[in-house]
């Protein structure tokens, strides 16, 4: 393992030891928390949010990833589809893209009219408000790379099985709006930044250090979360070590074609 890469993951590690604390800070206090992850395609996302939920216990910690909206959604309330997945006391909810769909993917892509884009806009720091002053902590976070950038990843995962599905036909499309939605992201940020729910840009050109950075920004947005845990005394066996009373048996593999 190079130094580079070793230092990277001490300091994830120190990182995800406080990010543990916070899920028990959550918990203690009954906070309710949401984190809110937007950005270029390819700019690392989902990495992020691996990185932050990786050691968390997945009952104090969801990640929010919606789809396509169906018919029904389509005809509903704008956020209605998203309220079913906030945090309840004591839990943290990441989005992976949210309701900001509608600020710059949706009207790019042809996916809104102009008068439902105009609504959100309207409608989108109040919505907040009624979740900040309900007393849930909310940060916004924006990802941002270089076209340049976006477009060395882009080939990789097109070169790389494993990371194909990565890219899907919006994310394609959307080479061909980057313009365009360098525009609508900047009118975003205008116009939903607020003090109760404010943005935060984070260059994402160099994805690790970006991670770092971000995580370290969230930590220090929140009072001190780290509460004390107690030692675990692990009771005496009962008896002898036994074994289980199984018959085990061998797996057969396939040979290789």
């Amino acid at each position: 393992m190079g130094k580079k890469k070793k230092k990277y993951e001490h300091a994830l590690e120190d990182l995800q030891i406080e990010l543990v604390g916070l899920t028990r800070w959550l918990r203690a206090t009954g906070k309710r928390m949401v984190v809110i992850f937007e950005g270029r395609d390819a700019a690392g996302k989902g990495g992020t949010i691996k990185a932050i939920t990786d050691k968390l216990d997945t009952r104090a910690a969801r990640v929010v990833a919606l789809g396509k909206p169906s018919q029904a959604e389509e005809s509903q309330w704008y956020f209605q589809r998203y309220v079913p997945h906030l945090p309840a006391a004591g839990e943290l909810v990441l989005f992976d893209r949210s309701w900001y769909n509608r600020a710059v993917v949706e009207p790019a892509m042809g996916f809104c009219t102009p008068d439902q884009y105009d609504a959100f806009m309207d409608a989108c720091p109040t919505f907040e408000k009624l979740l900040t002053d309900d007393g849930i902590l909310l940060f916004k976070y924006w990802l941002t790379v270089d076209q340049d950038i976006q477009e060395e990843r882009f080939a990789e995962r097109a070169d790389d099985p494993l990371k194909r599905w990565k890219l899907s036909p919006v994310d394609l499309k959307g080479r061909e709006k980057y313009g365009q939605m360098s525009e609508l992201r900047d009118t975003m940020i205008e116009r939903t930044h607020s003090k109760h729910a404010p943005w935060f840009i984070a260059d994402y050109n160099d994805q690790k250090i970006g991670r770092l950075n971000l995580i370290r920004h969230l930590l220090d947005q929140l009072p001190d979360t780290m509460c004390p845990q107690a030692e675990i005394e692990l009771p005496p066996l009962d008896g002898k070590p036994k074994k289980d009373k199984v018959e085990v048996k061998a797996l057969k593999v396939p040979k290789a074609y």
